[in-house]
């Protein structure tokens, strides 16, 4: 027909010449004065089918829709189906917001097929329909003896962009029907986005098997996703991944007991039914994105789906209006500190911190909505801000341990409560000494340490106090290398506290700092080291923030209240200007006395008798108003809460449950970064470039395939092209498999293999 109707119109006419009439229930299409075809108005198929043809034609699709009354996006969805089913696909399509019924029959194998695993979506796919009438039809008549029970829903994964020349439906790979079907891998479809990513790309043919057939009895045809706890997990295929080389991340995540983590985080949001999603899965892939160098869950979108969602056991990732809804939902059902509590519970029982050292800091957290949210000090920025303040605390070897929110405030109020989070994690009885900067060198912080049975260690705030003791010098090891340093120890009071113990360090004949210390019995040269790496801390902020998104706000929703926070009283500030302008007139008064008793032109008869006395009631006076003003103000209160010197004084108090997940995830991403750059350099010996190569060139470049089978997962990774990284990738990955590691929700076993070469269907 294409061809026929083209010769037809030899000298295409202009998209204005295409007209459409009705008459007597016929449907007769015009281009000028030719006509072109002729149906039955209740011939959909046929209509479908002009639709198509004049499409071929150039007829541009926003023309068609409008000539047959439809929407650019349907015309556009009906010439995809056609291209990629054939004429059999126009059979289906009823017309946009019209979804064909399902007849008895089409709902009885809709069933059979939903008893056998499949989802909505995609038996939906099969029969024609949207996976929401299947879904309806299948509620509305249940089968004999089931339960009439919530349905389970099923992630929606993310697909093509819908428009012109772009398929709507689901970018899932087709699965085998019940019963037998021929060439089934004709019909194997691969999604639009990345050349290469998707299920079954990277595994060839073999015999007897279509394409994309997994081996060690993983199944024929592409991977078949499951309804696991509440959604489609992996269970056998094989997948090509341009991410994954963040597969070495599950070595941290079995270590650190992730799983139980997250299926804790998982069971808070349960249902009558069990799990109405693949939480578990969700939770781990959310983590894998921020790994992956996605800050905030918008950025989630940039990665490519099909390659991203194996990395935590799905086909691909989800969409972002099932992510963010889905994520809100566990972390208003879950308790974000219990889950970072169990979190570090567990990774410092797997990695102990011997030495107890840990280093607190505030960090703070800009502000950039409209809500009233109270203001505090931005270091970067030297000035007052909106924003809120978080204290982290991370360990000796720079691992981030915990951390607490809140409105800006100083160390000294914050302290308390980190301090209460880490006692938690390290469990009791474990030996803790905080480490900070000069920032949190104050009494009230000590004193706090001290009823805590916690040793503390700081710097000493300028001015440095003059040694009483002459240096020491001697010869330490660090880093298998000596070196002198000349220190002088000594016991000082500190106001408000009591004695500590201060160590000063010494270079050319200059004292360099002091050190501040509650532990009288640790080794100076120790102490200073300690002191030292607090300086992980820093870098643990500075790349937390530009890698992970710790910044980031994650939910703008705030709760208004009254503002009750305790602020200086205006009325304080004008009595106590009061007071200073009556002691101004109190010194004025003495100083004219002393300038009339000191100025000779005037007679001593006339100082007597007339000025000295007009002068000393001046100052009288003078001092009773100063009086009078200071009892004023002793009156007022230095500070009251913000709404009684305003009624209507609010603040914004943002949601701290959902940003608080969201952490959990980002700084289990930026732990496991840590922990395997520290592995790799072990063999990399690269002290200046590990944590970047594990980062960039491993974590996010590192291409491979990713085969599930039914009793283990395989990971093959592309050869970095450096010598040296390759060499110590591969002695890392035989040090892994010696106890391969599972991902959270699946019991696996993980096992890694280096490629010579990259597969040419890859290249």
């Amino acid at each position: 027909m294409p061809a026929a109707v083209a010769l037809m119109l030899e000298g295409m006419p202009s998209p204005r010449d295409l007209h459409l009439h009705r008459a007597a229930g016929r449907v007769v299409v015009l281009v000028g004065s030719k006509l072109v075809a002729e149906y039955g108005e209740t011939d959909l198929a046929m209509r479908n089918m002009v639709i198509v043809t004049l499409r071929r034609l150039g007829f541009p699709g926003w023309r068609v829709a409008e000539v047959f009354g439809l929407t650019p996006t349907y015309v556009s969805r009906l010439k995809t189906a056609a291209s990629r089913q054939g004429a059999a696909a126009l059979a289906g399509q009823d017309g946009p917001g019209r979804p064909r019924a399902l007849g008895e029959d089409q709902q009885d194998l809709a069933r059979q097929w939903r008893e056998q695993g499949e989802s909505d979506l995609e038996i939906g796919r099969r029969l024609g329909v949207a996976g929401t009438t299947v879904a309806r039809r299948l509620a509305a008549r249940p089968a004999a003896g089931a339960d009439a029970g919530p349905r389970q829903e099923e992630l929606e994964f993310a697909g093509p962009a819908a428009g012109p020349g772009r398929d709507l439906e689901p970018a899932a790979e087709p699965r085998p029907e019940p019963g037998p079907r021929a060439d089934s891998s004709q019909e194997q479809q691969q999604g639009e986005g990345e050349p290469g990513c998707g299920a079954g790309s990277a595994a060839p043919a073999g015999p007897g098997g279509p394409a994309g057939a997994a081996p060690d009895g993983a199944g024929g045809g592409p991977p078949s996703p499951l309804p696991g706890p509440g959604g489609p997990k992996i269970t056998g295929g094989v997948f090509w991944s341009r991410y994954a080389g963040a597969m070495l991340l599950h070595a941290f995540t079995a270590r650190a007991g992730a799983g139980q983590v997250l299926e804790s985080a998982a069971g808070a949001g349960r249902d009558a039914g069990g799990y109405r999603f693949a939480d578990v899965a969700l939770l781990s892939a959310t983590s894998m994105c921020f790994a992956l160098g996605a800050e905030t869950t918008e950025q989630v979108k940039h990665l490519t789906a099909s390659c991203a969602g194996p990395l935590a056991g799905l086909a691909a990732l989800p969409h972002l209006r099932t992510l963010r809804p889905r994520l809100a939902g566990i972390a208003d059902a879950a308790d974000p500190l219990a889950l970072q509590e169990m979190a570090a519970r567990a990774m410092l029982a797997a990695d102990p911190v011997t030495s107890g050292v840990y280093y607190v800091d505030d960090h703070f957290v800009p502000y950039a909505g409209a809500q009233p949210v109270a203001k505090g000090w931005n270091n970067k920025r030297g000035k007052a801000e909106r924003g809120r303040a978080d204290t982290h605390v991370t360990a000796h070897d720079g691992r981030a341990v915990c951390f607490v929110t809140g409105e800006p405030s100083g160390l000294s109020v914050t302290l308390p409560k980190a301090l209460a989070e880490l006692k938690k994690a390290a469990g009791p009885g474990a030996k803790i000494m905080l480490g900070f900067d000069r920032g949190g060198a104050y009494a009230q912080v000590f004193r706090h340490c001290r009823d805590q049975d916690v040793h503390w260690v700081t710097y000493r705030r300028a001015p440095l106090a003059v040694p009483a003791r002459l240096p020491v010098i001697t010869t330490i090891t660090r880093g298998g290398k000596a070196r002198q340093i000349a220190w002088a120890e000594e016991t000082v009071q500190i106001k408000d506290y009591g004695p500590a113990r201060q160590i000063t360090l010494f270079e050319h004949g200059q004292v360099a700092l002091q050190v501040l210390t509650s532990d009288f019995d640790a080794c100076p040269a120790q102490i200073l080291a300690w002191l030292k790496s607090r300086w992980r801390e820093e870098n643990f902020l500075k790349y937390a923030s530009e890698n992970y998104g710790i910044d980031k706000i994650c939910d703008y929703i705030a709760g208004i209240e009254a503002n009750t926070k305790i602020v200086d009283n205006p009325d304080r500030k004008k009595a106590n200007a009061a007071v200073r302008e009556a002691e101004k007139a109190v010194a004025a008064a003495e100083r004219d006395l002393a300038v009339l008793l000191a100025d000779p032109a005037i007679s001593p008869a006339a100082k007597n008798t007339r000025l000295i006395p007009a002068a000393q009631k001046t100052i009288a006076a003078a001092h009773k108003k100063l009086a009078t003003a200071a009892a004023a103000r002793d009156t007022i209160p230095a500070k009251l809460p913000a709404n009684v010197i305003d009624p209507a004084a609010q603040v914004a108090l943002l949601r701290t449950c959902r940003r608080g997940l969201q952490m959990v995830l980002r700084l289990h991403a930026c732990n496991a970064e840590h922990w395997l750059s520290n592995q790799l350099n072990a063999y990399l010996q690269d002290d200046d470039e590990y944590r970047a190569i594990t980062r960039q060139t491993i974590i996010r470049g590192l291409a491979g395939t990713i085969t599930y089978n039914p009793g283990r997962i395989t990971v093959e990774l592309h050869r970095p092209d450096a010598p040296r990284v390759a060499r110590a990738l591969a002695l890392l990955i035989d040090e892994i498999n010696h106890t391969p590691p599972a991902m959270p929700g699946d019991t696996r076993p993980i096992t890694y293999q280096l490629t010579a070469h990259q597969p040419e269907s890859n290249k």
